[in-house]
Parts: C-alpha cells; structure tokens; sequence
C-alpha cells in the first residue's frame, strides 16, 4: 500500500518540478520585466536634455599658448572662454559649460558626443582655468573643447587648436 499512497506525491513533485501551472505566470513575469525595464530605459533617455545652443559669438581659446610655440614640459595651459559661462560638471544649463584639454586627439569631438576620458582627454570638470601637463618631447597638438553638464561636447564651434613643440 505504501507504493500506492506514495506514487500520487511523485506526479506532485514531479508536475511542480517541470514547471507546471506555473510557467506562464514565469513568462507573464519575465514579460512584465522586460516591459517594465524598457520603460525605464525609455523614461532615462527622455530625461536627458538636449545640448545647449552655444550662444552668438562664444568661444574658447589658450590664453597663453601661441601655434607654433616651443615650450618646456611641464607646460602650464591656461584656458580661456568668452561669451558662454563657465561652470562646473553636473547640471546641463544652457549657456555653460566647461573645458576638456584634447593631447594630440584631434581638433574638436563631433557637438553631442561625450568627450572620453583617458590620457588624451583630460576633464577640468571643477570648472578650472589652468593645467599644468607633461608631454614628452616632441611636437604635439592640443586642443581645447568646451561641454556641457555632462561632459558633451558643444563641438568646433567650442574648440581650439594649437601646436607646440616640447623640447
């Protein structure tokens, strides 16, 4: 007898091991999450605002470099703005921004695009004026660019090049 009272626990156990009834409620979940992230993601990518108009007559230059100039290493870069405020990282405000020091990276990033941030791309997101950079000897070009809040590039508009030889 204790075969046969024994045998309808097996179909029990072995139903609610396959999965049983519940399976659609699995995928009902699944399906659920998967909506539910795709709204977040949604709702993340609405929340970002647009970037910035750069304002008439804005630009940014090197207040104490000279194309072509030769310069020892460290070289203090002191960064210059007109016509567009100068702020910290964070908040995207319109008429703001502030500067990231492109090393031989090119002459500006394209306007909406993150500037990197590496060895190449440096971020003075604490709304600095000046830097001092090591570059080995050689010939190099540094760019200037202006961003926003965060950290999106305004493009050429907001750019300068210079080169400067290290001896």
């Amino acid at each position: 007898m204790k075969k046969f009272s024994f045998l309808p626990l097996v179909f029990v156990i072995g139903f609610a091991a396959c999965g049983g009834g519940g399976s659609s409620s699995s995928t009902d979940t699944a399906s659920t999450n998967a909506a539910d992230t795709s709204m977040k993601k949604a709702d993340t990518v609405a929340a970002v605002p647009a970037l910035p108009d750069v304002p008439a007559g804005a630009k940014v230059f090197f207040k104490n470099l000279k194309n072509g100039q030769t310069v020892k290493s460290p070289v203090k870069v002191e960064f210059g703005v007109e016509g567009i405020a100068l702020d910290t990282a964070g908040a995207v405000k319109a008429g703001s921004g502030h500067h990231h020091l492109l090393i031989d990276a090119g002459d500006s990033i394209a306007a909406g695009t993150v500037v990197p941030k590496d060895s190449t791309h440096l971020h003075y997101g604490k709304a600095q004026t000046e830097a001092e950079i090591t570059l080995k000897p050689g010939e190099h070009t540094l760019t200037l660019q202006f961003a926003d809040g965060i950290h999106r590039s305004y493009g050429a508009k907001l750019a300068a090049t210079v080169k400067v030889k290290v001896k």
